[in-house]
């Protein structure tokens, strides 16, 4: 290269940083305050998990809850859940689970995929940012977090269906997930919802949105009662009388051995956190009987406010803008791809030109990578071009996904029949139980082998 074309190109690169700098930070402002989760209707009536750590990491984790309903003739009835976690699950990755969601519902809801960076998803739901750290603690946080959640399987006996309006038997998983083998790729992370999971939670009648910066500057306990309140309180003003052990317990998912008296202050420390959000105004505790206390609690200002937007994002706000960006693309070119391909498309070659690039390098394309891209794009599209054999066989290596299935029948059909009763037919036989090992370490040893 001679001198002249050197020096050309030295003043392309500070431009295209600027842009994509500019780009960043038109995305982190119009973002700032528009950070939102979504909470399922029927999910947020009772804890996924207990509160405390050393019990809730633990290896076949089961936890048990039963709540309350009204049915459509306004009859009090029961409901049981068990939530089935072969890793254990942990308080703070619910926040993941609200966060995602949202993420996935605002930017890709006709898909229920999301493909994203991890820095993108931290991004956006305000874990990093160029003022915090960014350290890989962050990253094996959301990864160690994505893999308890990915082997969770949730029954419920009487779970109610939006898409139907009625209450059905219900059982499945929150997600699955597809990452990188090399932890510094800049590839996407692929987070894929379970089917029926997401359509319980994407029906307008299933769903709710919350303020994510109130949710996450709460302690665990407090944000399953913000949850809780904010179903409630979008439809009436008080919450309905509930005993302070059943709150305690099958909301907050505090131990049940824990003393009345002592479930009272937590529930109290709970209760004074969303007053000072002003999310309760009135709280009465009264004393039922010895060891029995019934508790109300009345709206609070919080709701009065005025609703923020919740209009669909810009192109450059979405999770792709970032990586045809970061292929080499400026913020217009990107956003012309965006509107003109089909989001699934561009996604799937985005993600294969990144690959080639960290697996071939620069001598895999002829002429650049954006040059690869728009010409595998355009022929995608008309059916003309499939993706590659080697990035197939690489998807699949990278599948961190574990099948639980199969590690996990027993117990798991151990815990369905408790729930629902054993299936009734002539081939119904009896789980074996003798030699059973624990699901937790099978899906360790898988997890390490991969």
């Amino acid at each position: 290269m001679g001198v002249e074309g050197f020096a050309s190109q030295r003043r392309v690169l500070p431009k295209f940083k600027q842009l994509k700098a500019r780009g960043r930070m038109q995305h982190q402002k119009a973002n700032r305050h528009q950070r939102s989760g979504i909470g399922q209707l029927t999910l947020v009536e009772h804890a996924l998990c207990p509160l405390d750590a050393r019990r809730g990491l633990v290896e076949n984790l089961v936890q048990p809850a039963t709540y309350r309903f009204s049915d459509a003739k306004g009859r009090r009835q029961s409901a049981n859940a068990k939530v089935f976690c072969p890793l254990g699950l942990s308080s703070k990755d619910e926040f993941y689970l609200w966060g995602l969601l949202a993420l996935t519902m605002t930017h890709c809801p006709e898909v229920g995929d999301l493909q994203a960076t991890p820095h993108w998803c931290l991004r956006q739901l305000g874990i990093i940012d160029a003022k915090r750290r960014r350290g890989g603690r962050q990253y094996q946080q959301f990864a160690k977090s994505l893999r308890r959640l990915s082997t969770v399987r949730y029954l419920c006996d009487n779970f109610y269906d939006p898409m139907r309006a009625e209450h059905r038997q219900v059982s499945f998983g929150f997600l699955s997930y597809s990452l990188p083998q090399d932890p510094k790729s800049s590839r996407a992370w692929r987070i894929a919802w379970d089917p029926v999971f997401f359509e319980l939670v994407s029906s307008a009648a299933g769903h709710f949105r919350f303020d994510l910066e109130s949710y996450r500057g709460l302690d665990a306990a407090s944000r399953r009662l913000f949850l809780f309140a904010c179903k409630i309180f979008s439809r009436r003003s008080t919450l309905p009388p509930m005993s302070l052990s059943d709150l305690a317990v099958n909301l907050l998912g505090f131990a049940p051995t824990l003393s009345v008296r002592d479930m009272k202050v937590k529930v109290d420390r709970c209760i004074k956190a969303l007053q000072e959000l002003e999310v309760v105004e009135l709280t009465e505790i009264v004393k039922i009987r010895p060891g029995e206390y019934r508790i109300s609690v009345t709206r609070g200002n919080y709701f009065a406010r005025k609703p923020r937007s919740t209009q669909r994002p810009n192109v450059s706000e979405g999770p792709l803008w970032e990586t045809l960006v970061s292929i080499g693309f400026e913020s217009s070119a990107a956003g012309r791809l965006l509107r003109r391909y089909p989001h699934q498309i561009l996604t799937e070659w985005a993600d294969i030109t990144q690959a080639a690039q960290e697996r071939f390098g620069r001598s895999f394309f002829r002429k650049s990578p954006m040059a690869f891209l728009v010409d595998s794009v355009s022929k995608a599209a008309k059916g003309n071009r499939t993706p590659p054999d080697w990035w197939q066989r690489l998807r699949k290596k990278e599948s961190n996904s574990p099948n639980v299935e199969e590690a996990s029948r027993a117990v798991f059909v151990q815990i369905r029949d408790e729930l629902f009763g054993p299936p009734q037919g002539p081939d119904t036989r009896p789980a074996k139980q003798e030699g059973l090992t624990k699901v937790g370490a099978i899906l360790e040893t898988e997890l390490g082998e991969r």
